[in-house]
């Protein structure tokens, strides 16, 4: 089985447009009608994203962690119980290709480490256009780039067992982990084939997080 996990704070703006992407991703033919498990963690949601997660046939797993590195491990855990053997992490702001699963799973690597793309700069107002050119001018859209995202990050279980799992960060979980598993000897693919699109807004649930890095330091952040 294939497990998908996608962290959730707040998001019910987004996370139903998040939901039918993974969900036709899941359905892909080149998967072969492999099982797709889709778990989303609320983590000390307040707003109405658990009742519109209710409405689709996906996992619920509802925590108060306030802390997206155990809001992913706990949904990796889930997922593991029920004996996934490679697992894919989103985000609830993020929307993936059709072709999502079955791009990284045709890599035949242990860990996939995949790119992003902006939705749209309009957030920004006024500096909108200076947000973009800073985002260009240091990300690298392309085989073989260095980046590590929550947003488009998957790998073996038999991986993310040996390297400890997420760490109980608020932000940088998912370079911890990928850290690891390249000091294990991890076969990592670094490539822009499996296709996410994420929310371009300047401010979002993690301080530190992607926004901030698109907003303030993006040179510096998107490693």
């Amino acid at each position: 089985m294939i497990g998908i996990c996608i962290p959730a704070h707040d998001e019910e703006d987004l996370v139903e447009a998040c939901l039918h992407s993974v969900l036709t991703a899941a359905a892909h033919p080149d998967l072969g009608g492999e099982a797709v498990k889709v778990v989303v963690v609320l983590d000390s949601c307040t707003d109405g994203t658990a009742a519109l997660v209710a409405k689709w046939p996906v996992v619920a797993l509802s925590v108060d962690a306030h802390n997206v590195g155990r809001a992913r491990a706990a949904g990796a855990r889930h997922l593991l119980h029920h004996q996934a053997r490679w697992l894919a992490f989103t985000d609830a702001d993020t929307c993936v290709a059709p072709d999502w699963l079955a791009a990284q799973l045709s890599l035949g690597a242990d860990v996939v480490c995949g790119t992003v793309e902006v939705d749209s700069w309009a957030a920004h107002g006024l500096q909108a256009q200076a947000a973009r050119s800073r985002f260009e001018a240091s990300y690298q859209d392309r085989e073989g780039h260095r980046h590590v995202h929550g947003a488009n990050l998957a790998l073996s279980a038999s991986c993310y067992l040996q390297a400890g799992g997420f760490d109980a960060r608020e932000c940088g979980e998912d370079q911890a982990l990928v850290d690891r598993l390249e000091a294990l000897g991890a076969h990592i693919a670094w490539t822009a084939r499996p296709r996410v699109l994420t929310s371009g807004r300047p401010f979002s649930r993690v301080e530190h997080g992607f926004a901030g890095a698109i907003r303030l330091h993006p040179a510096q952040a998107l490693r």
